[in-house]
């Protein structure tokens, strides 16, 4: 009885440290599980599609230090063009009959497209406004049949493996109705291919880093009007976004570390015996709401 009475505060002490580890348990098992319904696994999303404006850049840059343009940027008296208002109705109603023939194609020509075609559309493009006025884009102009091929090669060993492991069943069955795959042919045949990247910051004079504001808003807005352009001079493209291929991308055109790939666009006429699948857009009421 007295060796009873000895061992009871042994026992005691075990009894809580096996208690207090099996809620340490438990609440690691919780906290898992919280996290993982907070980040659900994505295995599908893309490192260089993620906007790095949020991420601030290293201690090396000053918070106060002057990184845009000239502090005393001058500024000039502006005047746009005014339209009557049914001249306004007018070039609205053709130019969006216009942007409403753009349809995505995937059976693209070989024939030559002039090179001061795509000079312009890109110049175009680089009109856009952009954060701080960064101009955060690099437009990539690929036509050597080689790096074409090469290009070719990266995009389809990385899209192979998109379709069958990382994009899910979900999503490779929503493209079926489109007959879309890994095999990408127009990225040989199309004259042009134009790779599109951010750049997620730029280097100041001192080789500082700079700050581009907003980026990837950016950049995609460059992308929008760049499409515009190009359906306005009768050329067509179908809009890639290659999964898992920029690093090795921008590695084979030798861009910069700070580069990253927003969009790959094959350029050039559609083949003869091009199709497109018959789809619709939805009606006005169903993309406005007029409050």
């Amino acid at each position: 009885m007295a060796l009873f009475s000895s061992l009871t505060p042994v026992f005691i002490a075990i009894i809580c440290v096996l208690i207090g580890v099996i809620m340490k348990k438990m609440n690691g098992e919780k906290e898992n599980r919280d996290t993982k319904s907070k980040h659900p696994s994505r295995p599908w999303v893309d490192e260089d599609l993620k906007d790095g404006t949020d991420h601030p850049l290293e201690e090396e840059e000053g918070e106060e230090e002057w990184q845009g343009l000239e502090e005393n940027v001058a500024h000039v008296p502006f005047s746009g063009e005014r339209y009557s208002e049914a001249e306004m109705i007018k070039r609205s109603q053709t130019f969006y009959e216009l942007l409403n023939k753009r349809r995505s194609v995937r059976f693209l020509s070989d024939e030559p497209v002039p090179r001061e075609v795509i000079d312009n559309v890109i110049r175009t493009a680089g009109t856009s406004p952009s954060g701080a006025h960064t101009e955060p884009w690099t437009f990539v102009v690929v036509q050597d049949p080689y790096l074409k091929h090469k290009i070719r090669e990266i995009v389809e060993e990385e899209e192979e493996i998109n379709y069958k492991k990382r994009m899910g069943d979900r999503w490779v069955n929503d493209l079926k109705r489109l007959r879309t795959n890994w095999i990408k042919e127009y990225l040989d045949t199309a004259p042009y291919l134009i790779l599109i990247f951010k750049q997620v910051y730029g280097r100041l004079p001192n080789g500082k880093k700079k700050t581009h504001y907003y980026n990837e808003i950016s950049v995609s807005i460059a992308c929008g009007i760049l499409l515009a352009a190009l359906q306005n001079v009768g050329l067509y493209t179908v809009t890639s976004t290659p999964l898992n291929c920029g690093p090795q991308l921008r590695v084979l055109l030798q861009r910069p570390a700070n580069e990253k790939l927003l969009l790959l666009l094959p350029v050039g006429y559609p083949k003869k015996d091009a199709t497109v699948p018959a789809l619709t857009r939805k009606p006005l009421e169903d993309i406005m709401v007029v409050m």
